[in-house]
């Protein structure tokens, strides 16, 4: 990092989006919102984030939550809790500050900014980034602060290249040869090419700068206008764009990568499916994502806990994993793992096949089971002999299969079973 990078990390604020659900993971957002997802073994998805700013030089952070807010704010608790105020260090639990009834809720990404605004003005950052809670990727913010400063913009979007038709999810930009973004469009039926490809697309990473005291007076402007929706991609870009300088910034300029990361690693993790295949992607050789990066470590709480064990050496009573990621406090005891991701404290038991399975922290696989192509959520007890993975209409039956033929296994599942 530069010293004008750092100097300008130094006069910003990041404000962390993390109310979501994530409806489309099912019951594994049942109890917890989005960005308190487990991912890679240790971390939450809000850990990549954070430890983004941090490593990027931004110390003053808040973190806006709203759905089933518990395990997230636990989280931060544990693992964040070292800022220190006399450092100029902070980082504020924002929930949105429901009393009597629903009027305090978040209306959308703007308002959660705007319900804070004293409390960002306390702070008097120069410079803010909006950032959403619940994508995995490694950048250095510092670096689309200083594209914002040295082009003038009164926004700068962070954008990753998509397929054309692909970005029909996203917030779609069409930018200029010089990255003045033109128009940018919710979710639209046919998005807007990039200059020079037809076939690719610049979709919003979700990720905002600003200097502080101009977006508050655009939003003030904003809310005073009708239809106004509360929501940063749905009226703050638009009327920007239309009005000032907006600035598409392409996450390549900013991607943090190790000799080992050949493309620009970003990953929504939002469906049962992209979960799974995340977590198993890092058990490659050379995954796309490098979590033993030490230069741009992603900081999270540990749990303090006892190497991985694995015992019994006899035929068909072996514990051993190939090509598997085995968290701490993990017991494989007996089993055979091929192509797993076993998140804390899991235990397997003897006789058992686990293919392609990522078993969040303390879940249980007793003897007999084979499992293959699973997710099972935290603390879940597999009964001995139970057979996933072999049987897609059975599958159905029982758990929630995927049309790719996950399935994702939770206790009152596990309940239901008539074995």
């Amino acid at each position: 990092m530069n010293t004008e990078s750092q100097r300008l990390a130094q006069q910003t604020m990041a404000f962390v989006l993390a109310g979501g659900r994530g409806s489309r993971l099912y019951e594994l957002t049942d109890i917890r919102a989005k960005p308190a997802m487990y991912f890679g073994g240790k971390s939450r998805i809000i850990d990549f984030p954070l430890s983004n700013a941090v490593n990027s030089g931004i110390r003053r952070i808040g973190v806006a939550t709203q759905y089933k807010a518990h395990s997230l704010i636990r989280h931060l608790q544990r693992g964040w809790s070292f800022f220190r105020a006399e450092r100029n260090e902070s980082l504020d639990i924002l929930p949105a500050s429901q009393q009597m009834n629903n009027e305090n809720w978040y209306k959308g990404t703007a308002d959660a900014v705007a319900q804070n605004k004293d409390i960002i003005e306390g702070y008097g950052p120069k410079y803010i980034v909006i950032l959403a809670g619940d994508h995995i990727y490694k950048q250095d913010y510092s670096l689309m602060i200083k594209h914002h400063v040295e082009s003038g913009a009164d926004v700068t979007v962070g954008c990753i290249e998509v397929p054309r038709m692909e970005a029909t999810a996203f917030g779609v930009m069409k930018v200029d040869t010089e990255d003045r973004i033109l128009d940018f469009v919710e979710k639209p039926k046919d998005p807007p090419a990039m200059p020079n490809d037809p076939d690719r697309a610049l979709a919003s990473m979700g990720i905002y700068v600003f200097e502080t005291e101009y977006l508050f007076r655009i939003m003030a402007q904003a809310a005073a206008e009708p239809g106004y929706n509360h929501d940063f991609g749905g009226d703050i870009i638009p009327k920007i764009v239309a009005e000032g300088k907006a600035i598409a910034h392409p996450f390549s300029r900013s991607c943090v990568r190790t000799e080992n990361e050949i493309g620009s690693y970003w990953r929504d993790v939002g469906t049962v499916d992209a979960f799974w295949q995340a977590n198993i992607d890092l058990t490659d050789f050379e995954p796309d994502l490098d979590l033993y990066d030490t230069e741009w470590p992603i900081w999270t709480y540990s749990e303090l806990t006892p190497p991985a064990k694995f015992i019994h050496n006899e035929a068909g009573r072996r514990g051993h994993a190939v090509s598997s990621m085995v968290s701490g406090g993990c017991i494989i005891s007996g089993s055979q793992l091929d192509r797993c991701f076993l998140f804390t404290g899991v235990r397997t038991h003897s006789y058992s096949e686990l293919r392609g399975v990522v078993a969040m922290p303390y879940a249980e696989i007793n003897r007999n089971a084979r499992l293959t192509n699973v997710v099972i959520d935290r603390g879940v007890v597999i009964p001995a002999g139970l057979v996933v993975g072999e049987d897609a209409d059975l599958d159905a039956k029982r758990f929630r299969r995927t049309d790719n033929g996950i399935c994702l296994i939770t206790q009152p599942m596990i309940d239901r079973l008539d074995l």
